[in-house]
């Protein structure tokens, strides 16, 4: 009897693990620099199943920054499991992207197709939410770009209608324009499968189109700040985070067949385009977190949300401080500027001396270091 129980104790435990998974996630690794524990490139590993808060931290750590200080041991070793140990080759950049409805398997024959590099794929558990936890928002050390913006803010239909149509070049395929007007004609994609024909007039389809022309501009937009964070000597942590919402609002208008599997196809081809043009843009220091999830969750927006925690420096705490007392600031002042004229004065007449007495050497042959005195 006690038997019985242990074994359908087990396979409750196993069913409610199963009822609990969230989705799965793909971690993608760059081809020339790894920052995963993998077993080769160009191999994606199955990996034991992962929480959702254990997601959170690993980008956390990935873009540079310490571990939640709430990270229980056991998260810690399965942390240690994913990443590779060294704290001081970090990539410092992650794109995050959760797709609702797609299926993980076909990014990973894609991306294993073209070889874009090693990674791994495994379950996800847990609540619904978790939170990137990063320490503070700072200009100069930090930046993070949403994937869910509107294409420009003074982008009208017509402007929409021009993003299509050079999506479908990208894509090789063609956009057709109706008289009806901008955001009515038919785009169409040739895909493995066979042609993808979107009507622009289906509220599902122009949704679909509109999500793919948004992920692409904001995926262009981040490429171009990190173009202006590469002048700068500080190492800035850049973060890409959104969730594609396309194929949700396909399988809501025509089901999981037909039309909403071809538009799978065509997102995990985006995709996998997109991640090329990151790779090189910030020359493989960047990791890919791809998260997939078939079954929506109570809650709606991202799984993923980034949480800033406040953090101060000892010197900025002294500075406000002292804030308190204008008496005692501006004597603290005075005296900073007195030391650092002193020692600016010092130093140049130390300079001065130097140059005076180096020009003004005699020529004669030095008797210390021309003599052939030994010493025993």
């Amino acid at each position: 009897m006690d038997i019985r129980v242990l074994i359908l104790l087990c396979l409750l435990c196993v069913k409610i693990r199963a009822e609990s998974s969230s989705g799965s996630i793909i971690f993608l690794d760059s081809p020339g620099h790894r920052f995963l524990r993998t077993r080769s490139s160009y191999v994606f590993d199955e990996k034991d199943p992962i929480l959702l808060s254990d997601v959170a931290a690993a980008v956390s750590i990935l873009l540079g920054f310490a571990p939640p200080a709430s990270l229980s041991a056991e998260s810690s070793d399965k942390l240690n499991e994913i990443l590779l140990p060294n704290p001081f080759d970090r990539p410092h950049a992650a794109l995050v992207l959760e797709v609702q409805g797609a299926e993980d398997q076909q990014l990973i024959d894609c991306l294993s197709g073209a070889q874009r590099g090693s990674g791994f794929r495994s379950s996800v558990l847990g609540s619904c939410k978790a939170d990137i936890q990063l320490p503070g928002i700072y200009a100069d050390d930090m930046s993070v770009v949403s994937l869910n913006e509107p294409v420009g803010f003074d982008c009208d239909m017509v402007c929409l209608d021009k993003e299509i149509y050079e999506l479908a070049s990208m894509l090789g395929g063609s956009y057709i324009t109706s008289k009806l007007g901008p955001l009515n004609g038919e785009l169409t994609v040739p895909l493995t499968s066979g042609s993808l024909t979107l009507d622009m007039s289906k509220n599902a389809d122009k949704e679909f189109a509109i999500s793919l022309v948004s992920l692409i501009y904001n995926i262009r937009r981040a490429i171009e700040t990190h173009k202006d964070f590469s002048w700068s000597m500080q190492n800035t942590a850049e973060l890409m985070t959104g969730h594609f919402t396309g194929i949700k609002a396909l399988q809501e208008h025509y089901g999981s067949d037909g039309i909403t599997q071809q538009g799978m196809e065509l997102i995990v081809t985006t995709l996998a385009k997109l991640f090329d043009s990151l790779q090189a843009a910030y020359k493989g220091q960047i990791v890919g977190v791809f998260f997939f999830r078939g079954k929506s969750c109570p809650k709606s927006g991202s799984l993923l949300d980034v949480k800033f925690s406040s953090r101060s420096s000892s010197r900025l705490l002294e500075e406000l401080a002292g804030s308190s007392n204008s008496t005692t600031t501006a004597e603290v002042q005075l005296v900073r500027r007195t030391l650092a004229w002193i020692t600016g004065i010092i130093l140049l007449i130390s300079t001065l001396l130097g140059i005076y007495f180096l020009l003004n050497m005699p020529i004669t042959r030095d008797t210390l270091l021309y003599s052939n005195v030994k010493f025993d």
